[in-house]
Order: structure tokens, then C-alpha cells, then sequence
């Protein structure tokens, strides 16, 4: 075994610790390498209260010693302090299998507030009122603690700090935009998924508390960004409208900083979920905005055209377990397309249906047996190959 192989495994043995609690109740992704770790970070408030806490870091790293270029993935924000409680930690399985396919290490923080880290009232991510918001200092805690995670990065092996990324949703995403106007050493780009804060789409649909603050803040503080943007939002959601991130975008733009503004179809009843629930279309935009950095490896393998192996509808070739034929080979013929089926070793399965079909079967075959699968059918055809 390589030094480097034997430095990983042990600074991983290290990890556990720290992540079985949180394993228990949320199993690790195997073949993601998936680990959690406590990352202590010190955060201030908008009224000045600074607290040292720590957070749960959920890692996913590909196969291999690295170093592999980091990619930091934050989290929105709910509504309520009691649906801040959930999940315990955040982990964006399906997200990070497509980052970790372009070759980057994943890590996914659960900020102050949130979670596990939901340790008593103190909430550093608290604006103010809805007339008068306070943007910034929930800006400056949130990418505090984004730049705590990074300064661990910084010492494991396999991960090559000097190339890291930020990226995230709704709040996570008006975190990639303050981290990138904070211009941290080895920052590459930053990746802003339905940005903002204040939208309540219950009682405010489209009208968020803030907007106008949101715009001049990120108007006085783009001419400090030096690297490039992408943002991705949807036409239908119902946090910001549509018209609001072209505002703010234009407001970035006319402060001096770089960014691509992609406006995606509706999806769903709330475009706002479409970091989740509509990968097939933004994953396209960003392999596009990646490949600046020749980051150009596909996050999915090549679809095989048909083999010839089996009619799709022929259950008793699938080379799965009776018990596996009879119930999950069953759901994935009575499911609407796109869809897919993936099998493995040691009855390894598993099949998706709907947005990024492919990534997710393969994902939900694989992932806690560590196993290595393959597609037996996409759609209406088997592609198995023995």
C-alpha cells in the first residue's frame, strides 16, 4: 500500500469517532468514501454576539490519494427554528455524486443554527425584520464558517486546497456570493443555486423581505470579487419570482462583478427546489461553466446503447434474486420514463425514476455496499452486458 493510501485510511479511522452518532441515524455512502467530521468555527451575529461552536462536515471524496480540487456545497435556510432542527445533518447525496464524478471533493457544512449544530438559541444567520433586514452580517457568519471548513481542508491529503470551489442553495447560495466577494486564497469560482434570503412562499410568494437590501449589498461588494459566477435560477420560483434574480444580477454586474445568470424552465410546483429536483437540466449548464478549468470528465458514464441481452419486460433473465425480480425489477417496469436500473455485486440493485434517472439508480444501487454497479436497462431497453 502507497504512504499516501495509508495516510488517508488512517486520517478517515480518525473521522469515525466523531461521525457514528450521526451515522446511525444517517448511513455513510461507501462508495462516496462518505465520512463526518467536527469542524469548530467561530461566528458572530448582526448584533455582535461571537460564539466558537462546532459543526458537522459531511465529506464525499472520489476513488484514489488525490489531491482533488475542493468543491464547499451549502445549505439553505427554513422558515422556522423547528424546521432548522432537520435533517441532522446535511449531506446532498445525489449532488455530491455529481461533483464527486467530476473529480472534486465534497464537503457539505451544517452550519450554526442548523441540525446537530442547533445547540441553543443563538442564531448568527438572524437578519432583523422584514422592512430592514440586516444581509450582511449573516453573510459574513455564514462564509465565516465556509472559510473554517476550507482552512481544515487545507490539511488532508487528498485534497488539493490551492483549486477549491463554493457553491449553494437559496441561502447557501447567497453564501457563495459573499464568500466569493471575500476573495479567499485558491478560490476558483463560485456556484450560486436560487440564491437569496427573506422569501416565505406561503405568505409572501415571489415578494421577499429584503430584496431591495440584498441588491445594494451585493452591488457595494461586487467590485472585490475576482473570480467568475455562475447562477442558476428558475422561472417559477416561488421564494423570488422571476423577475427579482435578474435584478440582483444586474446589480452584481453593474458593481463590477462576473457572473452568468441561466433562468431555467419551471419545474414542478416550486422552482425554488430545483437544485434537487431538476439535475438533468442545470447539470449540462454547469459542466459547460467547469470546463474553464478543463474539469471536462462526465459525472455519468456513457449510456451503452442496447445489448440484446433480454426484452426489457423479460423479468426472469435479470441476473438479481428472485425476491429483487419480484418487487424492485417489478416498481421499475411500472414506472414512467425516464428511468433506469442498475445491478451490482453481492445483490447489489437499485432504479430510479424522473429528473437524472441514471446518476440516482446507479447511486441508490451502490451507495452503502460500496459495490461498483452497472445499468441493466435505461427505459425501455436492457443495455446489460455480461
Amino acid at each position: 500500500m502507497k504512504k499516501n493510501t495509508l495516510v488517508v485510511a488512517w486520517l478517515f479511522a480518525l473521522w469515525l469517532p466523531f461521525a457514528h452518532s450521526l451515522a446511525d441515524v444517517l448511513p455513510l455512502a461507501k462508495d462516496l468514501h462518505e465520512a463526518v467530521v467536527q469542524v469548530d468555527v467561530q461566528v458572530k451575529d448582526m448584533h455582535g454576539r461571537s460564539e466558537q461552536r462546532s459543526i458537522p462536515v459531511t465529506t464525499f471524496k472520489p476513488d484514489g490519494d488525490g489531491p482533488f480540487p475542493l468543491l464547499v456545497l451549502n445549505h439553505g435556510r427554513a422558515v422556522s427554528r423547528e424546521k432548522r432542527a432537520n435533517p441532522l445533518r446535511f449531506r446532498y447525496e445525489q449532488q455530491a455524486r455529481y461533483f464527486v464524478g467530476k473529480g472534486f471533493v465534497v464537503m457539505v457544512p451544517t452550519r450554526v443554527g442548523y441540525g446537530q449544530a442547533q445547540v441553543d438559541a443563538f442564531d448568527p444567520e438572524s437578519s432583523g425584520t422584514c422592512s430592514q433586514p440586516q444581509i450582511e452580517p449573516l453573510s459574513l457568519a455564514a462564509s465565516d464558517q465556509v472559510l473554517a471548513v476550507v482552512a481544515h481542508a487545507r490539511s488532508l491529503p487528498f485534497v488539493d486546497a490551492s483549486r477549491w470551489w463554493v457553491a449553494g442553495q437559496s441561502v447557501g447560495g447567497l453564501i457563495s456570493v459573499a464568500t466569493v466577494w471575500r476573495q479567499p486564497p485558491g478560490l476558483q469560482g463560485g456556484i450560486n443555486f436560487s440564491g437569496g434570503t427573506g422569501g416565505n412562499p406561503e405568505l409572501r410568494p415571489g415578494r421577499p423581505c429584503g430584496a431591495t437590501q440584498i441588491a445594494q449589498l451585493w452591488k457595494a461588494r461586487a467590485a472585490q470579487a475576482q473570480v467568475p459566477m455562475l447562477w442558476l435560477y428558475w422561472e417559477n420560483d416561488l421564494y423570488w419570482g422571476p423577475d427579482q434574480p435578474r435584478a440582483w444580477h444586474q446589480a452584481w454586474r453593474e458593481g463590477g462583478g462576473q457572473a452568468q445568470l441561466k433562468m431555467l424552465e419551471p419545474v414542478g410546483k416550486d422552482g425554488h427546489l430545483g437544485f434537487s429536483a431538476d439535475m438533468d437540466h442545470w447539470t449540462p449548464v454547469l459542466d459547460q461553466f467547469l470546463a474553464r478549468w478543463q474539469i471536462t470528465q462526465s459525472a455519468l458514464p456513457e449510456q451503452p446503447q442496447p445489448s440484446g441481452f433480454a426484452e426489457i419486460g423479460e423479468s426472469d433473465k435479470v441476473p438479481v434474486s428472485a425476491a429483487q425480480r419480484q418487487d424492485l425489477y417489478a416498481r421499475f417496469l411500472a414506472s414512467p420514463l425516464p428511468r433506469a436500473f442498475a445491478i451490482g455485486p453481492q445483490g447489489a440493485a437499485g432504479f430510479a425514476t424522473g429528473d437524472w434517472a441514471v446518476g440516482r439508480a446507479l447511486g441508490f444501487c451502490q451507495s452503502r455496499r460500496g459495490a461498483r454497479c452497472q445499468l441493466y436497462a435505461v427505459d425501455k431497453q436492457v443495455v446489460w452486458r455480461n
